[in-house]
């Protein structure tokens, strides 16, 4: 078949003495190129392009993702341009348009909810794949269009201060590795041949804070021994592998002196050569920048380009910082040219990149792939609206109640802080939503009383509640039946690129509170909390008055139905159902410095001391009995562990029960958490019913890092039962069963 020219509109830049064409329209494919042939293998295909660029594609191709981007439309080879990178951590942030605002990705840990999580992300898919669809048509590359998602952020919660802990998915690296999994499978969605959206775990690896106490995120290095690092920061990553992820973004700071984003260990030795992972690896925005400008590793471009690109760094995303004159990867023509990095690993390094558009169905007929007849029409449907309340409901964590919910109503009631009468309450990496879908707190309680008494006492999002209006606040709690206290931080106190420098409350919502204490008369006050990191409330939970505390995190465009249907419990599903995905330190003196990566004293599993709330807690309006626990006495390395369990709701409500099986090792020689989470599982059961579990603690979960590998070792190992961990001081009113088994031989399980 002939092949015709077509017109192109070309503009030619000098770069490092290379002339590079980028090419702003594309021209209509040649029906002959093997890889538009649908009959043909994904691999054969993506083959035929690759083997087909030249090396000035191939570095624009890895350069121009992001800010910078599109990766150029190849006219000669009939293939358009794309954009790299959008944020769907819980909606589709910071793209042009509206999106439906789901909790922010904390508050989605709490639900413990696998089942929650993929119908969530698959809603987010959705929505970005059919507002994609429509920016493609009307030619709009912009940074955010994409259908490649740069989301979930699974790095470990390590510390109650880093500004980023409301991204993560809690403390434990099962439950972060869990939920990615439901993320990126409702994400990429369940066609055998096409990806909805593609799916991007982050950030790779060892980064938890610090953002900017006491020093630099794109500066830091974090020190970290190998078992810490194989045990807690990568496993998450290696499920999300599993799961199926086409990429996984390498992070800012250094490990043990290396970049992460030039670290080959990382990059290849584990993620590609250990795991088996055949996705691309993408920088953090700016990240390979940040290796000259804040690592000062090397000093310039061409050495940074060889350095990453020759670790397994398939895209720079460019951080638009003007300092450099252009980005770091346009220096991999000269690469080649000096003979640094080989035109073999630039093949290498494209090849995912055009597998995942490939899968995306970028390169088949549109009416092949059901994903390509999406459309912007289907953001904020009333389905994805009622599941996001449905969300926000499983959300909640019920941290206090002396008795005071659920609530049937009041005359007259009191509503103050900085956080009653406002929508900030979604959190960082937002999306865009319609006004008529803000909510407010305040809207929330207004229906449950006669007469609202509201003060806000103090501004937070604009003033960070420096000015206090006392008697605004104790005129509010005078003559009520009740009192509300809406507090929290919001993204001026914790987000991406800050931390908090302590766990108090900001400015002066600790003496708002109490004043309404010191003035309320003794009646009743509830303690509404919109926050990601703990925050020092213990003088609130041993207060009488206050007869609950409710921590709601990021509740998002839902947090006004929510709130309500959790208080009153009219709805089914609204009975607090919660649990927390961190442990909720009593005090920061029990939290060592942020930039200590020692896993000594962080999280449940290694902590040491009394926490103010365990992780695991949460409190329900229902009792739960746990009973009959049966599984075999001895399993050889390897096996899986069987559990048979009768749990019965015994309270008068209809409600859902968070199921945790916890294991520990009793020889204390070995290198192993204290205690580990090893399967959890959300159940619902009416008033008064009782049901037979049946889980499986997988094989894998027993395995330890020691020396240079994963064992399983034999010996006697604990296991427990229950909606909480066993033997904290602070508990639920349900039981923890407790029993043992035995591990016989030993079993090598890799390098994984």
């Amino acid at each position: 078949m002939e092949r015709k020219s077509a017109m192109l509109i070309i503009a030619v830049f000098a770069v490092c003495g290379v002339a590079v064409l980028f090419q702003e329209v594309a021209s209509a494919p040649a029906d002959d190129y093997p890889y538009r042939n649908v009959s043909l293998s994904w691999d054969v295909r993506v083959e035929d392009i690759v083997k087909r660029l030249t090396v000035e594609e191939m570095q624009m191709q890895m350069a121009l993702g992001g800010p910078d981007g599109p990766a150029p439309a190849i006219p000669r080879l009939g293939i358009g341009a794309y954009q790299w990178g959008s944020e769907c951590l819980r909606g589709d942030a910071q793209a042009p348009g509206f999106a439906t605002a789901f909790p922010q990705a904390l508050g989605l840990a709490a639900t413990f909810d696998y089942d929650l999580i993929y119908r969530v992300a698959e809603a987010i898919s959705v929505e970005v794949r059919g507002k994609h669809n429509d920016f493609v048509k009307e030619k709009n590359f912009v940074w955010h269009t994409s259908a490649s998602c740069f989301s979930p952020l699974i790095n470990i919660m390590r510390d109650a201060r880093w500004g980023r802990n409301q991204e993560t998915y809690g403390e434990d690296p099962y439950v972060a590795g869990s939920l990615a999994t439901a993320y990126i499978k409702g994400l990429q969605g369940t066609h055998l041949r096409y990806v909805r959206a593609s799916g991007c775990c982050k950030h790779m690896n060892v980064h938890g804070g610090p953002e900017d106490i006491p020093v630099s995120r794109f500066s830091f290095n974090a020190i970290v021994s190998e078992e810490d690092w194989r045990m807690t920061h990568l496993p998450a990553f290696k499920t999300c592998v599993d799961a199926g992820t086409l990429a996984l973004m390498c992070s800012y700071n250094r490990i043990n002196g290396v970049p992460a984003c030039a670290n080959k260990k990382l990059l290849t030795d584990i993620a590609r050569n250990e795991w088996g992972f055949r996705g691309y690896f993408t920088s953090d925005e700016g990240a390979v920048e940040n290796i000259i400008l804040f690592h000062k590793y090397f000093n310039n471009s061409l050495d940074t380009a060889v350095a990453c690109a020759n670790a397994g760094c398939d895209i720079e995303i460019a951080a638009h910082l003007n300092v450099l004159p252009h980005p770091v990867y346009f220096s991999l023509v000269e690469a080649v040219k000096q003979g640094r990095v080989t035109e073999a690993t630039l093949r290498e390094r494209v090849r995912p990149l055009f597998y995942t558009r490939m899968r995306l169905g970028e390169f088949d007929p549109p009416e092949m792939n059901p994903y390509s007849k999406l459309t912007s029409a289907v953001v904020e449907t009333p389905a994805h609206k009622a599941l996001a309340v449905e969300a926000a409901m499983k959300s909640f964590v019920l941290l206090k109640n002396d008795g005071g919910l659920p609530v049937t109503g009041f005359g007259t009631i009191g509503v103050v802080g900085p956080f009653g009468n406002t929508t900030k309450i979604f959190g960082d990496y937002s999306p865009v939503i319609p006004d008529e879908n803000k909510s407010t707190v305040l809207q929330a309680l207004t229906p449950l009383a006669s007469k609202v008494q509201f003060a806000e006492g103090c501004d937070e999002v604009n003033d960070k509640c420096a000015t206090y209006d006392s008697q605004s606040v104790i005129k509010a709690v005078t003559n009520t039946d009740a009192n509300f206290v809406i507090l929290g931080t919001g993204i001026i106190y914790e987000a991406e690129s800050f931390d908090r420098p302590d766990m108090e409350l900001p400015g002066h919502q600790k003496q708002l509170l109490q004043d309404v204490l010191d003035h309320a008369g003794g009646k009743p006050t509830y303690l509404l909390l919109f926050n990601a990191g703990p925050l020092n409330i213990s003088f609130a939970h041993q207060e009488p008055s206050v007869v609950a505390i409710l921590e709601c995190f990021f509740p998002a465009q839902a947090a006004a139905e929510a709130i309500r249907h959790v208080l009153l419990n009219d709805v089914p599903g609204a009975v607090p159902s919660g649990r927390l995905p961190f442990t909720w330190p009593l005090l920061a003196s029990q939290l060592p410095p942020i930039v200590d990566y020692s896993m000594k004293r962080r999280t449940y599993r290694y902590f040491e001391g009394e926490p103010l709330y365990p992780f695991g807690y949460g409190l329900s309006y229902t009792t739960f009995e746990y009973s009959n626990l049966t599984h075999s006495q001895s399993i050889t390395a390897g096996e899986s562990l069987s559990l048979s369990f009768h749990l019965k709701n015994s309270g008068k409500m209809d409600a859902d029960e968070v199921v945790q099986v916890y294991i520990g090792w009793r020889d204390t020689s070995l290198p192993a958490p204290k205690i580990q989470l090893a399967r959890f599982t959300r159940v619902t059961i009416e008033a008064g019913q009782q049901v037979i579990v049946k889980l499986e603690v997988e094989a894998k979960i027993m395995g330890l890092w020691i020396n240079d590998g994963w064992f399983i070792k034999p010996g006697s190992m604990d296991v427990f039962v229950g909606g909480q961990q066993p033997n904290q001081k602070r508990m639920a009113a349900s039981n923890v069963l407790s029993s043992s088994f035995t591990i016989t031989d030993m079993k090598y399980m890799g390098r994984y």
